[in-house]
């Protein structure tokens, strides 16, 4: 069946760096884009970035852009990158992959459709 399971979060002071991964079981996923979204307490998820099936096209939000790199490898894992971590970038992080086509990155939650179980991301000022 396939999954997508997320790693890599923790507890960091602000100005810290993490690296988040995603290693997707089963080969469908491949043949998809994959999204990073994050939702902190009382506020509604958010995409934070995206990237294309081959990897060569990358979306983020306006917030993270400079901060944050995604890229995904040939063995099915997708990483976020994070540096310059922020108190407000503290939420849990969700890797999903896309329904659409394989250079279509969309910011909406409603156009992915398999999700991890999510990994918590702390930053402390």
């Amino acid at each position: 069946q396939a999954q997508l399971v997320e790693s890599g979060g923790g507890s960091v002071q602000a100005g810290a760096s993490l690296t988040l991964s995603c290693a997707a079981s089963g080969r469908t996923f491949s043949f998809y884009p994959m999204g990073w979204f994050r939702q902190a307490p009382g506020k509604e998820r958010e995409f934070v970035a995206g990237i294309s099936r081959t990897g060569d096209t990358t979306r983020y939000v306006d917030s993270v852009k400079g901060r944050f790199t995604i890229s995904r490898d040939a063995k099915n894992t997708v990483y976020l990158q994070m540096n310059s971590l922020r108190p407000e970038d503290t939420a849990v992080y969700y890797c999903a992959r896309a329904t659409t086509g394989p250079g279509v990155i969309p910011n909406a939650a409603r156009s992915y459709d398999y999700w991890g179980q999510g990994t918590q991301v702390t930053v402390s000022s």
